[in-house]
């Protein structure tokens, strides 16, 4: 019979000091009182016995030990034997499940219908990479405000050129402030020349991710641990068309950008300007730039230097008498 926990329990505690016993004595009794099928310990010499290590003498009286080392291998190797072949069983059915996993993410019904929520942190993060990894075709991209860490750099860049060297494309599109980011530079770089397409715009947009044009995540609106998984045709072609706008206006985000810095920073005071004139706070100006109270306090102070200006409200005096409103770069509307 197999020999499980149970069993082993019981000849450590048991049938081991019982064994030493009988080899310091030179055998056992067959009429032990202990041994009996009402003795303390029937059940740590019952094993001895079926694992091998004690035989009948001659007399058919007496028990006596056997050498361990040649019952070891009856009892081990089996083991062995059989916890590689459930090893190989159990990656058998993993990949069984793996092949129907696939399949249910795939169909409308995998996330409640054409539009579900997932609550959690860890379960949005892991719902949202076995999406990533189950894609096909294409991944969309918006991710306003990146914060990519250094610890996490190695895994993400990791996973994304798996994705590109299976054909995948990717395209991702961040605010300028990402630019500044060093930790994003060298993610850029590494899927950039594996062949992604990286842009960056001025403006603030919601995070978005779009998988083949099928299944789309965005955030919810009760915050950061709640996201919105949307299955609907309709609606993720209309995500994918407001990425595409955002697209065709941001700037491809490439390791020789001196020539695209000058327009850039234009964009970024320009931006600066209408938080100013639109009265948003200040952390409210920041996220929009996607930069931090910090940086856009000195956009402020900038402006205050470039108009000659001490105070806020002189500096919106001065805007609007020179009619500076911060599209003054915009393409005409018909």
């Amino acid at each position: 019979m197999p020999f499980g926990q149970h069993q082993r329990a019981v000849f450590e505690e048991q049938s081991s000091p019982l064994y030493e016993e009988i080899v310091n004595a030179g055998g056992i009794s067959a009429g032990d009182p202990r041994i009996g099928e009402r003795g303390e310990l029937h059940e740590a010499f019952a094993l001895l016995v079926e694992v091998g290590l004690v035989s009948k003498g001659d007399d058919e009286t007496h028990w006596r030990a056997v050498d361990p080392s040649a019952v070891q291998a009856q009892v081990v190797a089996p083991l062995g034997q059989q916890g590689a072949e459930l090893i190989a069983e159990s990656a058998h059915w993993a990949q069984a499940f793996s092949s129907l996993s696939h399949a249910w993410r795939r169909s409308p019904s995998a996330v409640g219908g054409p539009f579900a929520e997932i609550r959690g942190v860890s379960t949005i993060q892991t719902v949202l990479l076995s999406m990533v990894a189950d894609s096909e075709e294409e991944i969309l991209t918006a991710q306003p405000q990146d914060r990519r860490g250094i610890k996490q750099l190695p895994e993400v860049t990791a996973r994304a050129v798996a994705l590109l060297s299976r054909g995948v494309r990717m395209r991702t599109l961040y605010q300028h402030a990402a630019r500044r980011g060093v930790d994003t530079r060298k993610y850029v770089a590494a899927v950039t020349a594996a062949g992604a397409e990286v842009r960056t715009l001025d403006e603030f947009f919601n995070r978005l991710i779009v998988i083949d044009r099928r299944v789309a995540i965005i955030p919810s609106h009760e915050g950061v641990e709640v996201a919105m998984v949307i299955s609907d045709p309709s609606m993720v072609a209309y995500l994918v068309d407001m990425f595409e706008r955002h697209w065709e206006r941001a700037r491809p985000f490439t390791s020789n950008e001196s020539s695209l810095m000058r327009d850039i920073a234009a964009e970024q005071r320009a931006m600066t300007i209408r938080m100013l004139l639109e009265g948003r706070a200040d952390p409210a100006g920041a996220k929009r730039l996607g930069v931090s109270p910090r940086t856009y306090a000195a956009y402020v102070a900038d402006l205050k230097n470039e108009f000659e200006v001490e105070t806020r409200f002189q500096l919106g005096y001065e805007m609007g008498k020179r009619g500076v409103s911060g599209r003054e770069t915009d393409e005409p509307t018909g």
